[in-house]
């Protein structure tokens, strides 16, 4: 693992590998348990300053219609204009607007996160998980993070009501991001 005293080495220009990364959420369902999902489209890249880590920025864009529970379902809900509508709304995106160095391995991503044309701002604490060069010859780094949202936020509102109590699908949402990107250049 790669620790702040060698961070300058990361310096550079990184395009996030959709093939060896997850953005994914999780929400909790009829109150008893979780469903996790994941966007299996994705494009984003990373601009490190390993000598002035503030100077960071990351920019992530999802592609709403690649929206995966494992089940086609509830795909297809998720799809419509009750949940993401994405035909009305194509990308759901984030762009970093600060960055932190909180300790030697990890970092806050604040930046504006946009659902549906609502932005708000959010903060994301990501973990610094390595750097290695691939049999490729391509100089790779690894970041974990995640961060909860709420769904209604962003005009993402649609529920039903439990018998028992309580709604279908909560309002908060976990964002997981694993992410293994490759340095440009």
């Amino acid at each position: 693992m790669t620790t702040a005293t060698n961070l300058t080495e990361l310096t550079g220009d990184y395009v996030i590998d959709a093939s060896h990364s997850r953005i994914g959420f999780v929400a909790r369902h009829a109150m008893v348990t979780k469903v996790r999902g994941a966007f299996n489209e994705f494009d984003g890249k990373i601009s490190i300053d390993g000598e002035k880590p503030e100077n960071t920025t990351a920019e992530v864009v999802l592609k709403s219609a690649s929206i995966d529970t494992r089940n086609a379902q509830r795909d297809g809900h998720l799809t419509t204009n009750e949940f993401l509508d994405v035909e009305t709304y194509p990308e759901i995106k984030f762009v970093s607007t600060a960055a932190k160095q909180v300790d030697d391995n990890n970092f806050e991503i604040s930046g504006d996160l946009t659902i549906k044309d609502v932005t708000k701002n959010i903060t994301i604490p990501f973990a610094f998980e390595g750097v290695a060069v691939d049999p490729f010859g391509n100089t790779r780094v690894g970041f974990e993070g995640s961060v909860t949202i709420n769904r209604k936020d962003y005009g993402v509102s649609w529920n039903a009501a439990l018998e028992a109590g309580g709604v279908l699908v909560s309002e908060k949402v976990v964002l997981e991001f694993e992410i293994s990107a490759i340095k440009q250049g």
